[in-house]
Parts: C-alpha cells; structure tokens; sequence
C-alpha cells in the first residue's frame, strides 16, 4: 500500500504545481488593478504606486509568482487588504465551516444511499424502486439554490422548528444539540444530490454483483440471502461507490458555495465571493489554490481506499 501511494504522489503534485500557475496568472489577466481599488477614487498616482510597491505588483510576473510560492510553502500567507485580517485566520474559520458543513453532508449522503441501496436489493418490489427512482430524480434535478429556500420556507418559516441560517452561536461543541439543528438544513440541501448519485450507482452494483456465479455458489450451500448481501456482494460493490464518491465529493465542495450563501454560513464558499467580488488578490489566489488542494487528496485517498479493497488495483500500481 506504502508503494502504490509512493507512486500515486508525483501526479498530484504535478497537478498542484499546474494548478498554482494556471491559478496566479489567470488572475494576473483579470481587469482591474487591487492597487487602485485599495487607494480608493481619489487617490493620487504616487499613493498607487505605493501601494503597488508594498503588494509587489511592480516586479517582474516569475519574481512574483515565486514570491508567493514560497510564501505558501512556508504557510505564510500574509494579509487581506482589503476585507482585512491575516488571510491565514480567514482561512481557517472559512475552512472549518466548511469542513463541518460538508463532512456532515458526506456523512448524511452516505447513510441514505447505504440503506436505501441495501433495502432496494433485500426487499425487491416495484413500488420501492418507482419511489426510490423519482426521489433520486427529483434529487438530482433541482438544484440547490432551489433547494435551500425550499426548506427554509418550509422547516424555519411555515412550520418553524429550525434556524433559516448563520452558525451556532456557542461554536459546534460547547452545544451539540444547539450545532445539530444549525447544521440539519444546509447539510440536506448539500447531501440530496450526492445521496441520489450514490445509491443509484450503488443499486446498480449490488445487482451486478447479484448475478455473479459466486451468489449463485453460496445460495446452493445453505448461505442466507441477507447475509450474502451485507458481507459479500456489498463489499465487493464498495470500490465502485468509493470513485463514484470522490467525484461527488468535490462536486459536494463545490454545491457549498451555493448552500453557503443560500444559508449564510461563513465558509470558504463565501469567502470566496467576497474576495472575487471586491478583487482581493491575495486571498482569491490562495483560496482557489486550497480548493484544489483539498480536491487532490480527496482523489488520493479515493485511490488509496479503493486499491484497499480490490488488490488488482495495488498490483498494477507496482508493475
């Protein structure tokens, strides 16, 4: 395993080292100057090259990209001019919010489509798979800046038992019972789509698996259907789920950006549009620069958990 991930590591760092200099001279061709958006309308030519100076925008495109690099390696990210705060402070309470948010979602899409999935190949019926099929659709269909004041029109307006949106007020530990009703109507809207796309391809596998000679094999010998769904057929579907998970999950950290404005809660999601839309440098490029990065390991440990499951996977990776 140690080897199948040593072998797994160059990609993605190549693709990080892409994905930083795509990411810093794509906003290099964005128009508008920060400098002159940070001195204001009023300011005088020199006050802009000041500013320009103390950014490092007067030097040479490579110097700065190399600048900021070593920055980044070196964790220090240094400041948000113009939403203000050291961007390594905004980063990390964007980026927990965000984390809370999704790995709940995750957590939630994943119990659905297991037991749904499971239920779906133990119980077959028609009327079972008609209402799993049409919730599946309607899941995927509707996005979730539709979605988002569904609920809240309905669980926080019409029948009032939860927050319309924010944040706990006491953080996601002192008050778990607080936190969990906070956390319950962002991390459905964040979940539906990824727990529709999980069990209709987990569905599929375990009826695949179904109908292999092995099933066949071990009803003859007395073994019991339920037990042969939950400890054999379900595992060797897992690997399937796992790289049908990891595209959903990067496309879960993208829907946060919609959840998150939908719901008002401070994650990374918002804080990049409000360093898109008032053109804060420095804090885009490093935000963006993290989405791909939480993207990469996300796909690495995909990687990883499927070559876990099926060895045929680790015995390509070292021949």
């Amino acid at each position: 395993m140690t080897r199948y991930l040593l072998h797994r590591l160059p990609s993605a760092l190549l693709v990080l080292f892409g994905a930083s200099v795509l990411i810093f001279l794509l906003l290099r061709l964005v128009p508008g100057d920060p400098a002159t958006i940070l001195a204001g309308n009023d300011a005088t030519p020199q006050t802009i090259e000041v500013i320009r100076h103390q950014l490092g925008l007067d030097r040479a495109v490579p110097v700065q990209y190399l600048h900021w690099l070593g920055d980044v390696l070196t964790l220090d990210l240094g400041r948000s001019y113009i939403i203000g705060g050291e961007i390594t402070d905004l980063v990390g309470r964007g980026l927990t919010n965000t984390l809370v948010l999704t790995v709940t979602a995750l957590l939630l899409a994943v119990l659905v489509s297991l037991v749904v999935s499971v239920a779906s190949v133990l119980w077959p019926s028609r009327w079972l798979d008609t209402v799993v099929a049409a919730a599946n659709t309607i899941a995927v269909a509707l996005p979730t800046f539709v979605v988002g004041p569904l609920l809240v029109l309905v669980f926080a307006i019409a029948i009032p038992v939860l927050p319309a949106g924010g944040v706990p007020p006491d953080g996601f530990i002192a008050r778990p019972d607080i936190a969990v009703q906070y956390l319950l109507l962002p991390a459905i809207c964040l979940a539906l789509p990824v727990s529709a796309a999980l069990t209709r391809f987990l569905t599929e596998a375990l009826r695949t698996e179904l109908a292999k000679q092995y099933v066949l094999t071990a009803r003859s010998l007395g073994i019991g259907y339920r037990e042969i769904v939950t400890r054999g057929a379900l595992r060797n579907a897992l690997p399937t789920m796992l790289t049908v998970l990891g595209i959903q999950t990067g496309q879960l950290l993208g829907g946060a950006v919609l959840v998150e404005a939908a719901f008002v809660w401070p994650g990374i999601g918002q804080l990049i549009e409000q360093g898109i839309s008032r053109r804060d440098y420095p804090l885009v490029q490093v935000l963006l620069l993290l989405s791909v990065a939480v993207f990469v390991v996300i796909q690495l440990i995909t990687d990883v958990a499927h070559a876990w499951l099926d060895p045929r996977i680790r015995i390509g990776g070292r021949s």
